[in-house]
């Protein structure tokens, strides 16, 4: 078992606002992210379905964001385009993935 933590907000989000969330994503991520903040990804599915899953060092960087003065950004940027966001945690049990080889 880690002790990072992983976020999945999801809502349904409008064909005509689905721009505007992908804008909105973008300028999020070239601003400065909250520390502890390990990867975040904007995930497209069918029927409108969208997912931002942001994996978090560990609960302690999770709450510190969670307590700071500005609400979190991935449900507010649901908001921001009329969609109602659903939150899931995780806790990561076990990692993997293929080695990365220098280009």
């Amino acid at each position: 078992m880690t002790d990072q933590v992983l976020t999945e907000v999801s809502a349904v989000v409008a064909p005509e606002r689905e721009a505007d969330l992908l804008a909105a994503y973008r300028d999020l991520v070239e601003g400065p992210l909250p520390d502890g903040l390990v990867r975040t990804e904007l995930l497209s599915g069918y029927d409108g379905h969208w997912r931002i899953q942001t994996l978090w060092r560990d609960h302690a960087a999770l709450e510190a964001m969670r307590a700071a003065p500005e609400p979190p950004a991935a449900p507010r940027l649901f908001r921001e385009v009329g969609a109602e966001p659903e939150l899931a945690l995780f806790d990561v049990m076990v990692r993997g993935g293929a080695p990365v080889e220098p280009r």
